[in-house]
C-alpha cells in the first residue's frame, strides 16, 4: 500500500515518520509492518492482505500538528493521495460522532465552518486525477474540518458538563492530583495542592520500597500519611505493581524464578503495603499498565493471573478498599512493536469477562513527547478514544494527565512531539487542560481526573510539566483549572 505525499500541492521530498503506524479494522496496530519514505511516497508492508489505515504524525496550516489517521483502505497498486485520505478520515469521523452524540441540529458558529470543509472535499475527489490539486483542496478541507470537529467536541462536552454538575454528579476528589513525596514537608507546596485538588495520590515504586529482599522501607510513605492523613483528602496511592524495569527490584529481576514464585513475592508485596495503610488509603491503583510493560514475558494467561493476585491481594488485606486497574496508551500503538503486549481495550475486556473482582480502569493520557501515545492528538480524537472506552461495564478513572508549559529538546521537540495550535506555552497549556477537563468530566463514566504532577521537575518523564513552577509558582494553568473548579462545585 502506498501513499503520495503532497504539502502546499506540491510533492514533498523529505517526510519525518513520527508516531507512524498501521492499524487494523479494528484500530490495532498492525505486527511486523514496515513503514519507508522514499521520493514522495510513503510505502507500506504488512504481513497481511487485510484493509488498513494509516496514522502519523501531519502538518495542518494555522491548527499544528497532530497525530492523525487515514480511514482503513484496500492494497492496490496505484497509490492514494496521503492529503484525500487524511481529510477523508476526519469527515467520516465528524458524521460519526454527530450521530452518537445526537448534535444533527445546526449548531450556531458551526455551520458554515461544516458546510465549507464538505465542499472542499467533494472538491477534491472531482480532481482526484489532478494529485496536486486534489491534495490541495483536500488540505484546505482537513483545516476546516479539524477546526469544526474540535469545537463539535468542546461544545458537546460543555452541554454534559453542566448536566452533571446541575445533578451534582462530582465528588469532591474528582479533581486529583499525583504528588512528589519529597516535597510533602514543605508547606507551600502542600498548601497550592490543598487549594486545588480534592484527591490525592502518593506513587508506589516497588523497587525503592523492598530494594533488598524481604527488607522494606516505608519511611517516605508514612512521611507522605503523616501530612496528608490529616488533611480533608481523599488519598490514593500507586501502582502497587507495574511490570517495567523502573518499577522492578533489582534483587527479583536478577533470580531467574519462575512466574509461580514472581506471583507469590508481587502477592506478599502488595499484601503488605495495603494492609499497612488499610485505615487511611481507600483507592489502589493495583497493577499498572500490564498490557503494554512485560519485564518477565507473561504469557496471556498469565496476565491475567497476575491481575486477579494482585487484585486478591488488596480485598484481602483492606475489604473496603477501591482498587483500580490502570491502563496506558490507550490507542494501543505500541501493540505494533512491543513483544507480549496486548491492545488496551482486548486487556480491559478479558479482565471483565474472567470474573477478577475489582471497580474502576485507570487511563493514562499524557502528551507532547516523540514516544509511542505521547504524540499530540486533537480534542475530537481525545472524546472519542473516551467514548470508545464507555462501553467497558466498569468506571474510568484518568489516573494521569499532563502535557507541557514549554517546548523542549530532543524527543520534546514540538516539530517531532507534535503541536495544538501553537507551540507550548503557559497559555496553551491551560487551554488544552480546561479542554480536556471539560471532555473528560462531561463523560458520565468518568470519576475523577488526576494531574500527573503538581510542579516542574528535573527527572520527570515529560518536561516542563507541572502547573507550578520549579520555585512553586503558580501558572495559568493552574489558575485555570482553580477557576473550572470552583465553576462546577459552584452551581
Amino acid at each position: 500500500m502506498k501513499f503520495q505525499v503532497f504539502q502546499n500541492g506540491k510533492v514533498v521530498g523529505k517526510f519525518s515518520l513520527c508516531g507512524a503506524y498501521l492499524f487494523g479494522t479494528d484500530g490495532i496496530g498492525i505486527r511486523r509492518a514496515h513503514i519507508t519514505f522514499k521520493n514522495g511516497f510513503i510505502q507500506c508492508k504488512r504481513p497481511n492482505l487485510e484493509t488498513s489505515g494509516l496514522a502519523l504524525l501531519w502538518p495542518i496550516d494555522g491548527f499544528g500538528k497532530v497525530l492523525l489517521p487515514t480511514t482503513c483502505l484496500p492494497e492496490r497498486a496505484h497509490p492514494y493521495n496521503l492529503n484525500v485520505e487524511l481529510a477523508r478520515a476526519r469527515l467520516m469521523q465528524v458524521v460519526n460522532k454527530r450521530e452518537d452524540w445526537s448534535f444533527f441540529d445546526g449548531i450556531e458558529g458551526l455551520g458554515e465552518i461544516s458546510k465549507k470543509a464538505q465542499d472542499l472535499f467533494i472538491q477534491a475527489i472531482q480532481n482526484i486525477k489532478e494529485p496536486a490539486l486534489a491534495a490541495k483542496l483536500a488540505d484546505e478541507s482537513l483545516k476546516e474540518s479539524i477546526v469544526f470537529s474540535e469545537k463539535l467536541a468542546i461544545k458537546q462536552a460543555e452541554s454534559f458538563l453542566e448536566t452533571r454538575s446541575m445533578n451534582r454528579d462530582f465528588g469532591r476528589g474528582c479533581f486529583g492530583c499525583r504528588i512528589d513525596p519529597r516535597q510533602i514537608r514543605n508547606p507551600e507546596y502542600v498548601e497550592k495542592a490543598l487549594a486545588l485538588f480534592g484527591s490525592v495520590t502518593i506513587p508506589i515504586n516497588w523497587s525503592q520500597i523492598e530494594s533488598r529482599r524481604g527488607s522494606c522501607d516505608f519511611s517516605t510513605l508514612d512521611a507522605c500519611i503523616e501530612v496528608l492523613g490529616e488533611e480533608k483528602l481523599a488519598i490514593g496511592a500507586g501502582p502497587l505493581l507495574c511490570f517495567s524495569p523502573d518499577y522492578l527490584p533489582k534483587w527479583l529481576c536478577r533470580s531467574a524464578v519462575g512466574f509461580e514464585k514472581i506471583r507469590e513475592t508481587a502477592y506478599q508485596f502488595v499484601s503488605q503495603v495495603v494492609a499497612r495503610y488499610s485505615g487511611i488509603i481507600r483507592t489502589w491503583c493495583v497493577i499498572s499498565n500490564l498490557n503494554m510493560f512485560n519485564h518477565f514475558g507473561f504469557r496471556f494467561e498469565q496476565i491475567l493471573e497476575m491481575t486477579r493476585a494482585a487484585n486478591m491481594a488488596v480485598k484481602a488485606a483492606s475489604d473496603q478498599a477501591l482498587k483500580i486497574i490502570e491502563i496506558s496508551n490507550p490507542w494501543g500503538e505500541y501493540y505494533a512493536a512491543t513483544p507480549n503486549s496486548i491492545p488496551p481495550l482486548v486487556y480491559m475486556d478479558m479482565v471483565v469477562q474472567s470474573g477478577i473482582h475489582f471497580d474502576a480502569f485507570g487511563l493514562q493520557m499524557r502528551f507532547g513527547k516523540n514516544q509511542s501515545g505521547m504524540h499530540v492528538r486533537d480534542m475530537m480524537q481525545i472524546s472519542s478514544i473516551l467514548d470508545y472506552f464507555g462501553p467497558i461495564a466498569k468506571p474510568l478513572y484518568v489516573t494521569a494527565v499532563e502535557v507541557p508549559s514549554r517546548n523542549g529538546m530532543g524527543l520534546h521537540r514540538p516539530e517531532v512531539a507534535g503541536i495544538w495550535h501553537e507551540e507550548w506555552d503557559q497559555l496553551r497549556q491551560g487551554q488544552w487542560l480546561e479542554q480536556f477537563y471539560k471532555i473528560a468530566l462531561s463523560k458520565p463514566f468518568v470519576d475523577t481526573v488526576t494531574y500527573s504532577t503538581l510542579t516542574d521537575t528535573k527527572d520527570g518523564d515529560l518536561a516542563y510539566s507541572g502547573l507550578l513552577t520549579k520555585d512553586f509558582e503558580t501558572k495559568v494553568s493552574f489558575q485555570t483549572l482553580k477557576k473550572l473548579h470552583d465553576a462546577i462545585f459552584s452551581r
